[in-house]
């Protein structure tokens, strides 16, 4: 017990750790005068202001600016197109954050609103993205009449829907798994509900959110392309963005754009890795839990040069100190929210009160389910739900066939990353372009083939949906081998534990609740995918993969809205049971059974 107190008063300073060994032989007199690494600071800084600022200036131009000057595939417009599309997925990363920290947690901690919002977030990981759109943008429109920014928010919201659930699911797992000695040494030191959250949730569930924020971010460029044409009535606002150049240059058949576009992303992908993911990985990295020594490879690039800084070395002490003190607020004391809820609670009028909650939600539910019924049935036959039923069963065995190849190939790939920091930091760009790669780029390859050799739609437009989606399992695994602690690694070799009898007492109970993480948001992202990927486009061709996706693609270009309506409730549907009694499962059994201890 001592040494998980201890380890929780390390993970406490862990941020500032090597800052603080970095300048520990340094004379105490030393000048905090600018010096040539301080030039170099400030320039970037300069540099990502401006930037950002003329970003933000071109979000607030009038709406028929945009309209007179249209996308252009001309690549020396890429960088500006670049600039739009980053600020919006980190305008949703940052909004992603902020319902990860809230959303998740409340799912976490309250037993009762766990019931409600852990099956909403799994409806909502399963609506399509376009269902979002069609019904957010008018709201967002009429926000900002005749002006950009109401496209703009309805383009950041697109990508938002895109980011925010995988990084929930990911806070939420990790909020289940943290280890009750933990919890007993935040009681011991009496942490206050706020210091709880910032010196135990969040550290511990850093490294697995870090790397599901990085897989988000790359996840988003998947939907740039649906986000950055936004469609008001019989009117089409298209956004200056790099997925409004994609989408021309499919429509246009130009391979050429299409091959600046790769480079551009590859480009953006490599530059905000450097300045933002790597540094944030390499931070997280302290909060592995673990007793024995680790490796710490070389702090990134921009880590490096603001540590030979002097002026932005004390301006980051003067911060760094500030963020300790808010860290020691004790808002709400230990316990707050439990002692309102129990007080002058008698254990029979709570168990009543519970019993009720479960009735209102029954209820709730029901009378959701009585409202699409009726819906649905003011112009659909019962012949119609079956069909609708039959290609989600469909969309049901491509999707489980597909987790479990990818499951098959990227669980020993993801080890073997995790487990050697240096080859981590090495592919983690890799790894994020190849995430951020849009599978529409696949599409004109995917036709000519299948056209070529005459195969069936049915099954070689299947492996369209797991392209984007894959990398979860990647990422979550990659996260699960880096957190795995070193002690038991030493543990397992002092016992000469290896092969098979390894992976079986060490590895896979270690990475399973990473795992599941990736594989539930890879799995609901493989039915969102479903709508473009069995039902593609490519100039005058056009194949179908019957399917739920392909059964609301058609209904949405019909403008069938009821049997939109129904594809979407199906595919909930799906979705919900899958979770429910599968995944639901699986991860109350990680969280009984495969905890550190």
């Amino acid at each position: 017990m001592r040494n998980k107190i201890d380890h929780l008063q390390l993970n406490v300073v862990a941020q500032g750790k090597n800052l603080n060994s970095h300048r520990s032989s340094m004379p105490a007199s030393v000048s905090f005068a600018p010096n040539f690494w301080d030039v170099i600071a400030f320039l970037l800084i300069i540099s990502l202001f401006v930037l950002t600022a003329e970003g933000a200036h071109q979000m607030h131009a009038p709406l028929a600016s945009i309209q007179t000057a249209p996308i252009s595939l001309d690549p020396s417009y890429l960088p500006g197109y670049a600039l739009r599309t980053v600020l919006r997925m980190l305008a949703a990363l940052v909004a992603s954050l902020i319902f990860t920290f809230t959303y998740a947690t409340l799912a976490a901690k309250n037993r009762q609103a766990e019931m409600i919002l852990i099956p909403f977030l799994d409806i909502l990981q399963s609506v399509p993205i376009l269902g979002f759109i069609s019904f957010t943008v008018v709201f967002f429109m009429n926000l900002f009449p005749g002006n950009v920014m109401g496209a703009e928010c309805a383009a950041i919201f697109a990508i938002f829907t895109s980011q925010a659930w995988n990084m929930a699911f990911s806070f939420y797992q990790s909020l289940r798994s943290i280890p009750n000695d933990l919890i007993e040494a935040s009681q011991i030191f009496r942490l206050s509900v706020w210091q709880k959250f910032w010196r135990l949730d969040v550290p511990f569930a850093a490294p697995s959110l870090v790397w599901n924020m990085m897989m988000s971010m790359s996840g988003g460029w998947f939907f740039v392309v649906a986000s950055e044409a936004i469609t008001v009535g019989n009117t089409t606002v298209t956004l200056p963005g790099i997925g409004s150049y994609v989408a021309l240059a499919l429509t246009q058949k130009d391979l050429h754009a299409v091959g600046y576009a790769i480079i551009a992303m590859f480009l953006v992908i490599l530059i905000y890795d450097q300045l933002l993911f790597r540094p944030l990985v390499s931070w997280a990295q302290k909060f592995r839990f673990e007793h024995t020594a680790s490796f710490e490879g070389s702090p990134p690039l921009i880590s490096r040069i603001f540590m030979r800084t002097r002026l932005f070395y004390a301006i980051g002490e003067h911060m760094t100190a500030l963020g300790r003190k808010m860290l020691r607020l004790r808002f709400f004391p230990e316990n707050y929210f439990a002692n309102v809820n129990t007080r002058s609670i008698n254990p029979t009028l709570r168990l009543r009160a519970n019993k009720l909650w479960l009735i209102f939600i029954a209820v709730c539910t029901l009378l959701a389910f009585i409202k699409i019924a009726h819906y649905i049935h003011a112009t659909l036959t019962l012949s119609d739900i079956e069909i609708a039923v039959f290609y989600g069963f469909l969309t049901f065995l491509r999707v489980a066939i597909l987790i479990f190849i990818a499951s098959l190939i990227w669980v020993p790939i993801g080890v073997w990353i995790g487990m050697r920091p240096r080859v981590a930091a090495a592919v983690q760009p890799l790894a994020q372009f190849l995430a951020a790669f849009p599978a529409n780029l696949f599409f004109p390859v995917a036709v000519a083939l299948i056209v070529y050799f005459k195969l069936a739609p049915d099954i070689w437009l299947s492996p369209l949906m797991i392209l984007g989606t894959q990398w979860y399992i990647l990422f979550n695994v990659i996260a699960g081998a880096s957190a795995l602690p070193g002690d038991l690694k030493e543990v397992a070799a002092n016992f000469h534990i290896q092969g098979w009898q390894r992976w079986k007492t060490l590895i896979l109970p270690a990475i399973f609740p990473y795992y599941l993480t990736g594989a539930i948001t890879a799995s609901g992202g493989s039915w969102n995918a479903s709508i473009v990927a069995e039902w593609i486009h490519w100039g005058n061709t056009t194949l179908i993969a019957r399917g739920l996706g392909s059964y609301i693609a058609e209904a949405t270009i019909q403008g069938d809205y009821p049997r939109i309506v129904l594809g979407i409730a199906v595919m909930s549907m799906f979705v919900l049971i899958i979770n429910r009694f599968f995944w639901r499962k699986l991860s109350k059994f990680a969280n009984q059974r495969l905890r550190l201890e």
